[in-house]
């Protein structure tokens, strides 16, 4: 029982899946840092300064922080762009260098399939 789970833990796409996903945290936090620090600060200012720039009051003292959206729209699209052309373009070309992807295994039924047609062309 812990064998089999010792060899599922082992392959290469379940730590690649664990280093994917450390490497994406660290890289959304490095963006969203990057976001607040300087986009956030120009995105206020553009829609009027102070420290409640960027907001639009509505009723009741309640405001839409429309600043906050635009720097977190923008973190989600740095963070995007920076996952493609960092991690899935290089490997991709990588892929292509290696010879192309491989093709699927026919599913259980497809190869059910093709024998009966063997079998009936014989």
């Amino acid at each position: 029982m812990l064998d089999g789970f010792k060899k599922f833990i082992m392959q290469g796409s379940v730590i690649d899946l664990a280093v994917g996903f450390v490497v994406g945290a660290a890289f959304v936090a490095l963006i969203g840092s990057f976001t607040s620090s300087f986009i956030d600060p120009i995105v206020r200012a553009l829609m009027g300064g102070g420290i409640d720039g960027g907001t639009i009051g509505i009723f009741n003292d309640e405001v839409l922080d429309v600043g906050g959206f635009i720097n977190s729209l923008i973190t989600f699209v740095i963070t995007l762009a920076v996952l493609y052309f960092v991690f899935v373009l290089p490997m991709n070309a990588l892929r292509d260098r290696r010879g192309g992807s491989e093709e699927e295994e026919p599913t259980h039924d497809e190869k059910v399939e093709q024998l009966l047609e063997q079998i009936a062309a014989k």
